[in-house]
Formats: C-alpha cells, structure tokens, sequence
C-alpha cells in the first residue's frame, strides 16, 4: 500500500476513535481543513461513507465501524513492534500510556510513579482517568487497571495492591437526626450520594456481602457525582451517606468527622490489577513500569 493510503488510514482512525475532527486534528497536528480533505478522499477512493458527520458529532458508519475495528488493532501492533526496538537502548525509553480509574490512580499509580521517573528521565508516562471499562487495545493503551473480578481471561493480570474495602460513612451531623442503618436495606430510607459511572448504564448499586450472601442496592438522594473527590466533599458536610474505598476515610473515621455504618457487610475483594495484551510484546520502558507496580506483601 502507498505511504500516503497509510497516512490516510491513520487519519481516519484518528477521527473514529476521537469523534471529532478537531480533537483528532489537534492529536496529529494538522489542520482540521486538511484532516476532513484527507478522510474525504479515502471515502472517495473506496467508493464508501465511513463517517457520518452533523454539524455537532461525527461517528462511523457500519463501513467505518468494520474498518475501525479490523485495522485499528493491526496499526497499534506495528507501533508495539516499533516500541519494542528501544531495547537496543542500554536506558529504557519510550511513552507509555495507561488508563485507570480515580481511586487506583490516586494511591497506587502516582505514589510508584514519583518514585520511578526520577530515576529513568526517558520514559514518558500518559495516565488518562476514566470510570470506563475502556478496550485498550481499540484506544491504543499500553495497560490498564481494573479490579481482579473486572479482567479479561484473555489478557495478562499483574497485582498491584492489596485487597480492598469499601465503607458506608456519614457525618455526626447527618447522624445526629437519622438511625444509623443496621441492614443494607435500611439505606433506602437515607439521603445517599450516587456515583454514576458509564459501563453501568446509570447510577451505581452499592454492593454487600455478609456470610457469603451477597446484596445489591439501589439507593437514592439529592446528589449525584461521578468522582471521588466531591463525593467526600458532600459527605463530610453532613449532605448524606457515601460508599467509599475504606482506605480513602480512614483518618477521618479516626478522628471523628466520620461514622462507619455497615462494617459487617462490607467484605474484602480483589484489589488493582494491571492488565495487558497477552499478545503483546513489552518494551523495556514498559517492563521497567510493571515491576515497579508490582505488589509485594
């Protein structure tokens, strides 16, 4: 195929994935002009629409959707194949990218992270977070961190944290006119702040479990949020009940500026792991990453 097919293809992707010819543009550094000019003549010269573009959106077609799913795994091989070749370098080098949630991001990811780039300033890290159950190899990241239960069969799975909890808090405020719930069912009757995260559709159902019976629940209040950060906000103001990983509250349960309710329900589950392509050929810069992340008890 013709270099300039190549960078035509590489144009189209970079539109499909992005849904937007600016952000894509602006992702390979030409005008957005000179990006539409280039996926019209690929269209052209297949005789086919692969996007479908209003004034406010641009998505594929069923022919963009096919294309997109059968080339972009192939060009994103080529680049760990080109990526690979840094290990003709005596130092790791090289750009990772990772997608991770805020929690795993917050007290796993950056704490290895401020240790490790200092000691190789040529490995470049790009850590996006997002609730998603993103496909990396679709989007083209090297890794990702999910929850054991949450991990593909077919992928690699490296262990990067301990197991987890979550915690049921309120304020002494928010208490001091409210019963403290007893059983996970008592929170419908309580202002709970929600979480709505993207894979599920809608607002997140608090889970439990308790004797190896395990309990949904779907709760309701005034406020919803899709990040941890307000949600603790809103909580320690005496706004209603949160569902928070227990290691985020520990000090403020301590201290008395929060009260956990439900401790009996809340069991330990598999924590953080990295998971990669078991296809996937490791550069050193990535190799160098994973070790780094790697629990040790």
């Amino acid at each position: 195929m013709a270099r300039t097919n190549v960078n035509d293809l590489l144009a189209f992707l970079a539109v499909a994935r992005e849904r937007s010819f600016t952000r894509a543009a602006a992702q390979l550094g030409v005008s957005q002009s000179a990006l539409s000019h280039t996926v019209r003549a690929l269209e052209e010269r297949l005789g086919l629409r692969l996007l479908t573009r209003t004034t406010r959106s641009v998505a594929p077609t069923e022919a963009g959707e096919r294309l997109l799913r059968n080339i972009g795994p192939r060009f994103a091989e080529i680049d760990a194949e080109l990526s690979a070749l840094t290990a003709l370098r005596e130092t790791p080098a090289g750009t990772v990218r990772i997608t991770s949630g805020e929690h795993s991001a917050q007290t796993i990811l950056w704490p290895a992270l401020a240790k490790l780039l200092p000691r190789y300033p040529d490995i470049k890290v790009e850590l996006v977070v997002d609730y998603g159950l993103t496909d990396i190899v679709a989007e083209r990241y090297d890794a990702g961190v999910r929850l054991g239960e949450q991990v593909a069969k077919d992928m690699i799975a490296v262990r990067i944290g301990p197991e987890m909890r979550m915690a049921v808090v309120g304020s002494p405020a928010y208490f001091a006119a409210r019963a403290k719930p007893k059983r996970p069912q008592d929170l419908t009757e309580h202002n709970c702040i929600n979480l709505r995260l993207p894979t599920y559709g809608g607002l997140y159902a608090w889970e439990f479990e308790k004797r190896g019976r395990a309990m949904k629940v779907r709760v309701d209040g005034q406020l919803v949020f899709n990040t941890g950060l307000l949600r603790m906000n809103a909580v320690l103001a005496g706004l209603g009940l949160a569902y928070i990983p227990d290691d985020l509250v520990k000090r403020e349960i301590a201290d008395g500026r929060l009260i956990r309710v439900l401790s009996d329900w809340c069991a330990p589950f598999a924590g953080y792991h990295l998971y990669y392509p078991s296809r996937r050929q490791p550069t050193p810069a990535f190799a160098v990453l994973v070790e780094a992340l790697r629990y040790r008890k």
